[in-house]
């Protein structure tokens, strides 16, 4: 329990239509920290209330402290995957932070494209893949670099901790505001209109497998990487939870591969060096 919910437990933490104190605040930040390692300060307790108070409501509870006893509840899988799913931030868009694609396109897939027109094995991540925005982008700069990549063995890992964004992200179903910062080029060539929206090329999306896989968890991965993708994940996590994180991308990554970052976040490992702006590249293991 936090200090102020220690010390003011019964107090109101945040004003609404349901009962929400300190205590409740505490027992849900705990938990959220357990299942997923998100650290969620004191000054996030509004946000905490109004994001949850749709499910309390939904689940025609009388207040927060009955939807504390529910969710501490191990048998409530779905609900805890509907808390995490309200509690977590999935602020996304294709090409994000363009440097990072532009670094991907110029400086890294010219040695990756070798490396698979040779028969080799080349993978990418995704690592916190939100409503797949990040994967697709990906997908469309292996493709301009390297055309004949389904044909190869090229394959990109989404992953995101939320069962249901990972649905959506599969589902591949976009607006018109979410393709909009798709460069011309690839949008003409890679997204075409569905049902319901627009949709990404079966070439772009055959190079993706989305996985519901917690950070924190066991990670049941065969092989290294040659690119991993986790921008704006981290800085959700304490600082211990960070440096581990870090270390494990680090051997979870082949020599020379590339790690990217969001543009708040900032990596302390030795094995990572900086290699551009948010940009980290795996030393050697030769020394």
């Amino acid at each position: 329990m936090t200090a102020l919910a220690r010390q003011r437990p019964s107090e109101i933490a945040s004003p609404g239509e349901y009962l929400f104190t300190w205590k409740d605040f505490a027992e849900i930040a705990e938990l959220l920290y357990a299942i997923s390692g998100i650290h969620m300060v004191e000054a996030k307790a509004s946000l905490m209330y109004s994001r949850l108070a749709k499910r309390v409501r939904a689940l025609k509870l009388p207040d927060f402290a009955a939807y504390c006893a529910l969710v501490r509840n191990e048998a409530e899988i779905e609900e805890r995957s509907a808390m995490l799913s309200a509690l977590t931030t999935n602020v996304t868009r294709f090409y994000r932070e363009p440097h990072h694609f532009d670094h991907l396109r110029t400086a890294v897939m010219p040695r990756l494209a070798k490396v698979a027109r040779s028969g080799g094995r080349v993978r990418l991540w995704s690592a916190g893949c939100s409503a797949g925005h990040e994967p697709y982008s990906m997908a469309m700069t292996v493709l301009e670099a390297l055309p004949e990549a389904p044909g190869l063995d090229v394959r990109i890992l989404a992953s995101d901790i939320d069962p249901r964004i990972v649905e959506r992200a599969a589902a591949c179903v976009y607006s018109d505001d979410d393709v909009e910062p798709i460069p011309a080029a690839a949008r003409s060539r890679y997204v075409r209109r569905s049902e319901g929206g627009w949709t990404v090329s079966d070439e772009a999306r055959g190079l993706i497998a989305f996985r519901t896989l917690n950070l924190l968890g066991d990670w049941p991965i065969r092989g290294r990487f040659d690119v991993i993708f986790c921008r704006n994940v981290a800085i959700y996590f304490d600082d211990p939870t960070q440096t581990r994180l870090f270390e494990r991308f680090s051997e979870q990554l082949n020599d020379d591969a590339q790690l990217y970052i969001g543009h708040s976040e900032r990596v302390s490992n030795p094995n990572l060096t900086p290699d551009g702006l948010t940009a980290y590249r795996r030393r050697s293991r030769r020394g």
